[in-house]
């Protein structure tokens, strides 16, 4: 049998860990001195207002080994293989480290380790596959193969509500972040080739560029696979019914998926980000 886990930036919520018998491996969230887990005793709303209180941002890194052979450990007894998943090899140490825990537990041969080159819900999107294959009883060998024939398929893409968070952890310039706050820009990030990039910028209220966003998705996902599509945000819950209600009258998706973005994701995007994730078909 073989079991998925993925780390914790794939914000698969726990009624699709569960359902999909996922376990997670929770990166870390530093407040100042504090430490937290990813998902288990700190949340996003708690980031933003330490955030903006201190005026910066947290600072966020991978697991560390110990932990990871400890997790590897107690899923190895139950199970013969070990599928596991990271954010993207190039945003963060998590798919080394996982990698290395598997060689010094000596367990090679029965983990693999996939480096997603995505991030959140672009994730979680590829986990689920690999654990629908693993309930089939696919092994560990044929779902690497399966998935890694899928990556690429997978777009991910989103609206920030202002770039604050981005300057504050070094991801766009202060110049960026003045005018774009200046002037209510708000930038659409893709996920490409495992890195994000700022493709355009949207103006006006966060509620406009967020349906401008996904209307303009419109004929992408006339492209999508119909199982499934991912919104994941950290916006107000009546701009996310709008966006359910948009994608509900396309009559494209089985399933429609909402999920908030975890503490790694929440830390670097801030308040009132929406992504719409799928895969192509």
């Amino acid at each position: 049998m073989v079991k998925v886990l993925s780390d914790s930036t794939c914000d698969l919520s726990v009624e699709l860990r569960e359902r999909y018998n996922v376990d997670i491996i929770p990166l870390h969230v530093r407040l100042g001195d504090e430490e937290h887990l990813d998902g288990i005793d700190i949340t996003p709303e708690e980031i933003f207002a330490w955030s903006d209180q201190n005026n910066t941002t947290p600072k966020t890194s991978a697991p560390s080994s110990s932990d990871v052979i400890e997790i590897y450990k107690k899923n190895l007894e139950k199970y013969d293989q070990l599928v596991v998943f990271t954010i993207s090899a190039s945003m963060s140490a998590s798919n080394n480290i996982c990698r290395l825990a598997a060689e010094e537990l000596g367990a090679s041969d029965r983990i693999t380790v996939i480096d997603s080159a995505n991030l959140s819900t672009g994730v979680a999107l590829l986990v689920i596959e690999a654990a629908i294959m693993a309930s089939e009883g696919k092994n560990m060998q044929e779902i690497e193969k399966s998935i890694l024939e899928l990556r690429g398929k997978v777009r991910s893409s989103f609206t920030v509500d202002t770039l604050t968070f981005l300057h504050r952890g070094g991801r766009c310039s202060s110049v960026a972040a003045f005018f774009g706050s200046a002037l209510k820009l708000h930038p659409r990030i893709i996920v490409e080739n495992g890195a994000m990039r700022s493709d355009k910028k949207y103006r006006g209220s966060i509620e406009h560029v967020i349906m401008k966003y996904v209307e303009e998705l419109r004929e992408v996902l006339k492209k999508a696979r119909t199982d499934r599509v991912f919104i994941t945000h950290s916006a107000k819950r009546e701009i996310v019914e709008k966006v359910k209600d948009f994608l509900k009258g396309l009559n494209i998706f089985k399933e429609i998926l909402v999920t908030k973005a975890g503490g790694v994701i929440s830390s670097h995007c801030g308040p009132g980000t929406l992504g719409v994730l799928f895969i192509e078909k």
